[in-house]
Protein backbone atom coordinates (compact mmCIF):
# COMPACT_ATOMS: atom_id res chain seq x y z
CA UNK A 1 0.00 0.00 0.00
CA UNK A 2 2.02 3.40 -1.19
CA UNK A 3 -0.99 5.68 -1.55
CA UNK A 4 -4.31 6.69 0.07
CA UNK A 5 -6.95 8.57 -2.06
CA UNK A 6 -9.23 10.67 0.07
CA UNK A 7 -12.18 12.34 -1.74
CA UNK A 8 -13.70 15.46 0.10
CA UNK A 9 -15.97 18.06 -0.14
CA UNK A 10 -14.79 19.68 2.92
CA UNK A 11 -18.20 18.45 5.31
CA UNK A 12 -17.75 16.73 8.58
CA UNK A 13 -18.55 13.63 7.13
CA UNK A 14 -15.78 13.96 4.41
CA UNK A 15 -13.20 14.61 6.73
CA UNK A 16 -13.95 11.70 9.03
CA UNK A 17 -12.95 9.63 5.92
CA UNK A 18 -9.24 11.81 6.07
CA UNK A 19 -9.15 10.86 9.53
CA UNK A 20 -9.83 6.96 8.99
CA UNK A 21 -7.25 7.27 6.04
CA UNK A 22 -4.37 9.39 8.88
CA UNK A 23 -5.01 6.18 11.06
CA UNK A 24 -4.34 3.57 8.27
CA UNK A 25 -1.57 5.58 6.78
CA UNK A 26 0.27 5.84 10.45
CA UNK A 27 1.15 1.60 10.45
CA UNK A 28 1.07 1.38 6.42
CA UNK A 29 3.28 4.65 5.69
CA UNK A 30 1.42 5.46 2.93
CA UNK A 31 1.01 8.56 1.48
CA UNK A 32 -2.01 10.56 1.54
CA UNK A 33 -3.53 12.39 -1.45
CA UNK A 34 -7.23 14.40 -0.63
CA UNK A 35 -9.43 14.50 -4.06
CA UNK A 36 -11.81 17.40 -4.73
CA UNK A 37 -14.05 17.04 -7.84
CA UNK A 38 -15.39 20.63 -9.39
CA UNK A 39 -18.54 20.07 -10.94
CA UNK A 40 -20.22 21.65 -14.17
CA UNK A 41 -21.40 24.97 -13.92
CA UNK A 42 -24.97 24.14 -14.02
CA UNK A 43 -24.79 22.68 -10.73
CA UNK A 44 -23.78 25.52 -9.33
CA UNK A 45 -24.66 28.34 -11.51
CA UNK A 46 -24.26 31.05 -8.05
CA UNK A 47 -20.32 31.07 -8.50
CA UNK A 48 -17.62 30.96 -10.94
CA UNK A 49 -15.19 28.44 -11.76
CA UNK A 50 -12.21 30.35 -10.50
CA UNK A 51 -14.73 31.07 -6.81
CA UNK A 52 -14.72 27.40 -6.40
CA UNK A 53 -11.65 26.63 -7.14
CA UNK A 54 -10.18 29.71 -4.86
CA UNK A 55 -12.62 28.04 -1.91
CA UNK A 56 -11.82 24.68 -2.62
CA UNK A 57 -7.75 25.60 -2.26
CA UNK A 58 -8.40 27.27 1.22
CA UNK A 59 -10.14 24.73 2.48
CA UNK A 60 -7.12 22.21 1.08
CA UNK A 61 -4.94 24.50 3.15
CA UNK A 62 -6.43 24.68 6.67
CA UNK A 63 -6.65 20.91 6.26
CA UNK A 64 -2.96 20.67 5.09
CA UNK A 65 -2.30 22.73 8.68
CA UNK A 66 -4.53 21.19 11.22
CA UNK A 67 -3.26 17.55 10.17
CA UNK A 68 0.47 17.37 8.52
CA UNK A 69 1.47 16.90 12.58
CA UNK A 70 -0.68 13.91 12.76
CA UNK A 71 0.88 12.31 9.69
CA UNK A 72 3.68 9.26 10.50
CA UNK A 73 7.32 10.25 9.57
CA UNK A 74 8.03 10.54 6.12
CA UNK A 75 4.25 10.89 5.00
CA UNK A 76 3.56 13.13 2.86
CA UNK A 77 -0.20 14.35 2.35
CA UNK A 78 -1.27 16.63 -0.81
CA UNK A 79 -4.56 17.41 -3.03
CA UNK A 80 -5.25 17.62 -6.16
CA UNK A 81 -8.47 19.47 -7.62
CA UNK A 82 -10.02 17.81 -10.80
CA UNK A 83 -12.78 18.59 -13.34
CA UNK A 84 -15.70 15.86 -14.22
CA UNK A 85 -17.80 13.38 -13.19
CA UNK A 86 -17.31 12.56 -9.18
CA UNK A 87 -16.51 8.63 -9.40
CA UNK A 88 -14.21 8.85 -12.48
CA UNK A 89 -11.91 10.85 -11.58
CA UNK A 90 -11.62 10.16 -8.10
CA UNK A 91 -11.02 6.36 -9.64
CA UNK A 92 -9.15 7.90 -12.00
CA UNK A 93 -7.04 9.21 -9.79
CA UNK A 94 -6.49 5.97 -7.72
CA UNK A 95 -5.09 4.53 -10.56
CA UNK A 96 -2.46 6.69 -11.24
CA UNK A 97 -0.70 4.88 -8.39
CA UNK A 98 0.24 1.40 -7.67
CA UNK A 99 -0.89 -0.10 -4.91
CA UNK A 100 -3.54 2.36 -3.75
CA UNK A 101 -6.42 2.39 -1.40
CA UNK A 102 -9.72 4.52 -1.84
CA UNK A 103 -10.99 5.79 1.57
CA UNK A 104 -14.63 7.19 1.12
CA UNK A 105 -16.94 8.14 3.30
CA UNK A 106 -20.56 7.33 2.51
CA UNK A 107 -22.13 10.64 3.64
CA UNK A 108 -21.28 14.18 2.61
CA UNK A 109 -23.00 17.71 3.03
CA UNK A 110 -26.04 19.89 1.07
CA UNK A 111 -25.85 22.84 -1.07
CA UNK A 112 -22.09 24.50 -1.89
CA UNK A 113 -20.55 21.37 -1.00
CA UNK A 114 -22.88 18.50 -1.87
CA UNK A 115 -20.68 15.60 -3.17
CA UNK A 116 -21.57 12.22 -1.45
CA UNK A 117 -25.29 12.66 -1.23
CA UNK A 118 -26.83 9.76 -3.81
CA UNK A 119 -24.69 7.20 -5.23
CA UNK A 120 -21.36 8.72 -5.43
CA UNK A 121 -19.43 6.86 -2.97
CA UNK A 122 -21.18 3.57 -4.01
CA UNK A 123 -20.27 4.44 -7.68
CA UNK A 124 -17.06 5.09 -6.61
CA UNK A 125 -17.01 1.46 -5.02
CA UNK A 126 -18.45 -0.10 -7.87
CA UNK A 127 -15.75 1.51 -10.66
CA UNK A 128 -12.66 0.96 -8.93
CA UNK A 129 -10.61 -2.19 -9.52
CA UNK A 130 -8.62 -1.45 -6.26
CA UNK A 131 -9.89 -1.77 -3.11
CA UNK A 132 -12.07 0.64 -1.30
CA UNK A 133 -12.84 1.42 2.39
CA UNK A 134 -16.30 3.28 3.21
CA UNK A 135 -16.79 5.02 5.75
CA UNK A 136 -20.21 6.67 7.38
CA UNK A 137 -20.74 9.67 9.77
CA UNK A 138 -19.34 9.34 13.28
CA UNK A 139 -17.74 5.78 12.76
CA UNK A 140 -13.96 6.05 13.72
CA UNK A 141 -12.08 3.09 14.72
CA UNK A 142 -8.72 3.97 16.67
CA UNK A 143 -7.38 0.98 15.11
CA UNK A 144 -8.25 -2.14 13.40
CA UNK A 145 -8.05 -4.39 16.35
CA UNK A 146 -10.59 -6.87 14.83
CA UNK A 147 -11.27 -7.33 11.69
CA UNK A 148 -14.41 -9.63 10.01
CA UNK A 149 -13.86 -11.64 7.09
CA UNK A 150 -17.66 -13.38 6.02
CA UNK A 151 -17.61 -16.28 3.78
CA UNK A 152 -20.20 -17.25 1.39
CA UNK A 153 -20.72 -20.38 -0.81
CA UNK A 154 -19.38 -18.93 -4.19
CA UNK A 155 -16.15 -18.60 -5.79
CA UNK A 156 -14.71 -15.55 -5.41
CA UNK A 157 -15.38 -15.04 -1.70
CA UNK A 158 -12.43 -15.76 -1.07
CA UNK A 159 -10.67 -12.99 -3.03
CA UNK A 160 -10.55 -10.44 -0.07
CA UNK A 161 -8.68 -12.98 1.81
CA UNK A 162 -5.19 -11.76 0.81
CA UNK A 163 -5.55 -7.68 0.83
CA UNK A 164 -7.41 -7.85 4.66
CA UNK A 165 -4.63 -10.20 5.60
CA UNK A 166 -2.12 -7.45 4.63
CA UNK A 167 -4.10 -5.16 6.93
CA UNK A 168 -4.03 -7.70 9.45
CA UNK A 169 -0.65 -7.83 9.81
CA UNK A 170 0.02 -4.11 9.66
CA UNK A 171 -2.46 -3.73 12.12
CA UNK A 172 -1.66 -6.87 14.34
CA UNK A 173 -5.45 -7.31 13.95
CA UNK A 174 -7.09 -10.54 15.48
CA UNK A 175 -9.44 -11.99 12.40
CA UNK A 176 -12.88 -13.31 12.37
CA UNK A 177 -13.49 -15.93 9.54
CA UNK A 178 -17.39 -15.90 9.65
CA UNK A 179 -19.13 -18.72 7.40
CA UNK A 180 -22.09 -17.14 6.21
CA UNK A 181 -25.15 -19.21 4.51
CA UNK A 182 -28.82 -18.09 3.89
CA UNK A 183 -29.93 -21.98 2.90
CA UNK A 184 -30.08 -25.54 4.46
CA UNK A 185 -28.04 -27.32 1.35
CA UNK A 186 -25.82 -29.91 3.34
CA UNK A 187 -23.41 -29.40 0.20
CA UNK A 188 -23.15 -25.91 0.17
CA UNK A 189 -22.91 -25.67 4.09
CA UNK A 190 -20.17 -28.31 4.16
CA UNK A 191 -18.08 -25.86 1.68
CA UNK A 192 -18.69 -23.06 3.46
CA UNK A 193 -17.26 -24.13 6.33
CA UNK A 194 -14.77 -26.02 4.37
CA UNK A 195 -13.58 -22.57 2.83
CA UNK A 196 -13.62 -21.10 5.98
CA UNK A 197 -11.06 -23.56 7.58
CA UNK A 198 -8.80 -23.19 4.88
CA UNK A 199 -9.11 -19.66 5.35
CA UNK A 200 -8.25 -20.07 9.11
CA UNK A 201 -5.30 -22.36 8.35
CA UNK A 202 -4.00 -19.88 5.82
CA UNK A 203 -4.28 -16.69 7.99
CA UNK A 204 -2.68 -18.68 11.04
CA UNK A 205 0.43 -19.93 9.28
CA UNK A 206 0.64 -16.35 8.44
CA UNK A 207 1.13 -15.78 11.97
CA UNK A 208 -2.43 -14.15 11.99
CA UNK A 209 -4.48 -14.97 15.19
CA UNK A 210 -8.23 -16.16 14.11
CA UNK A 211 -11.14 -17.04 15.14
CA UNK A 212 -13.87 -19.20 13.08
CA UNK A 213 -17.59 -19.12 12.89
CA UNK A 214 -20.71 -20.03 11.52
CA UNK A 215 -23.60 -18.48 10.98
CA UNK A 216 -27.11 -18.91 9.04
CA UNK A 217 -30.25 -17.01 8.58
CA UNK A 218 -32.83 -15.42 6.25
CA UNK A 219 -30.63 -12.02 5.62
CA UNK A 220 -27.37 -12.70 5.35
CA UNK A 221 -26.42 -8.72 5.63
CA UNK A 222 -28.13 -8.60 9.46
CA UNK A 223 -26.30 -11.73 10.43
CA UNK A 224 -23.06 -10.07 9.57
CA UNK A 225 -24.09 -6.59 11.35
CA UNK A 226 -25.32 -8.64 14.45
CA UNK A 227 -21.55 -9.89 14.88
CA UNK A 228 -20.09 -7.04 14.19
CA UNK A 229 -22.05 -5.23 17.07
CA UNK A 230 -21.64 -8.32 18.95
CA UNK A 231 -17.98 -8.86 18.96
CA UNK A 232 -16.69 -5.20 18.61
CA UNK A 233 -15.32 -5.55 15.37
CA UNK A 234 -13.46 -2.68 13.78
CA UNK A 235 -13.25 -3.40 10.02
CA UNK A 236 -15.94 -5.45 7.82
CA UNK A 237 -14.27 -7.14 4.40
CA UNK A 238 -16.67 -7.70 1.61
CA UNK A 239 -16.63 -8.57 -1.79
CA UNK A 240 -18.95 -5.88 -3.80
CA UNK A 241 -19.85 -8.25 -6.87
CA UNK A 242 -20.36 -12.02 -7.28
CA UNK A 243 -19.86 -14.15 -10.03
CA UNK A 244 -22.77 -16.36 -9.29
CA UNK A 245 -26.27 -15.10 -9.19
CA UNK A 246 -27.31 -17.35 -6.23
CA UNK A 247 -25.38 -15.24 -4.26
CA UNK A 248 -26.94 -12.01 -4.60
CA UNK A 249 -26.55 -10.76 -0.94
CA UNK A 250 -23.09 -8.34 -2.05
CA UNK A 251 -24.32 -7.28 -4.67
CA UNK A 252 -26.11 -4.39 -5.69
CA UNK A 253 -28.73 -2.79 -3.16
CA UNK A 254 -27.70 -5.43 -1.03
CA UNK A 255 -23.96 -4.55 -1.08
CA UNK A 256 -25.81 -1.07 -0.08
CA UNK A 257 -27.79 -2.01 2.76
CA UNK A 258 -24.66 -4.44 4.11
CA UNK A 259 -22.79 -0.57 4.32
CA UNK A 260 -25.53 1.49 5.30
CA UNK A 261 -26.08 -0.71 8.38
CA UNK A 262 -22.40 -1.23 9.22
CA UNK A 263 -21.21 0.13 12.65
CA UNK A 264 -18.01 0.12 11.45
CA UNK A 265 -15.76 1.27 7.96
CA UNK A 266 -16.37 -1.76 5.76
CA UNK A 267 -13.48 -2.71 3.25
CA UNK A 268 -14.86 -3.47 -0.63
CA UNK A 269 -12.85 -5.50 -2.56
CA UNK A 270 -13.53 -6.25 -6.63
CA UNK A 271 -13.32 -9.75 -7.63
CA UNK A 272 -10.81 -10.53 -10.42
CA UNK A 273 -8.58 -13.74 -10.64
CA UNK A 274 -5.77 -13.99 -8.42
CA UNK A 275 -3.00 -16.55 -8.08
CA UNK A 276 -1.17 -16.68 -4.46
CA UNK A 277 2.53 -17.51 -4.46
CA UNK A 278 1.49 -19.18 -0.99
CA UNK A 279 -0.58 -21.52 -2.72
CA UNK A 280 -3.58 -20.73 -1.15
CA UNK A 281 -6.20 -20.39 -3.65
CA UNK A 282 -8.82 -18.09 -4.40
CA UNK A 283 -11.11 -20.14 -7.20
CA UNK A 284 -11.93 -24.23 -6.94
CA UNK A 285 -12.85 -26.39 -4.36
CA UNK A 286 -10.60 -27.36 -1.54
CA UNK A 287 -8.41 -30.39 -2.35
CA UNK A 288 -9.04 -33.73 -0.65
CA UNK A 289 -6.87 -34.36 2.02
Amino acid sequence: MKQIIVPLDFSDESINGLELAIMISSKTKANLQMVYVMRSTSDFSQISKDEEQRYAKSKFKELEAKYEHKLARDVKLSYIIKKGKVYDEVVEQAESFDDSLIVASTHGASGFEKFFIGSNALKIITASEGPVIAIKHGVMPKTFRKILLPIDYTRDTRQKVPYTLKLAKYFGSQVHVMGVSSGSDPELMARIKSWSKQVEEHLAENAVETVNTYHRGDNISDLIVDYAEKERIDLISIMTEQSSAISNFLIGSNAQQLISKAPVPVLCITPKELNIKTGFRTYGDVPPA
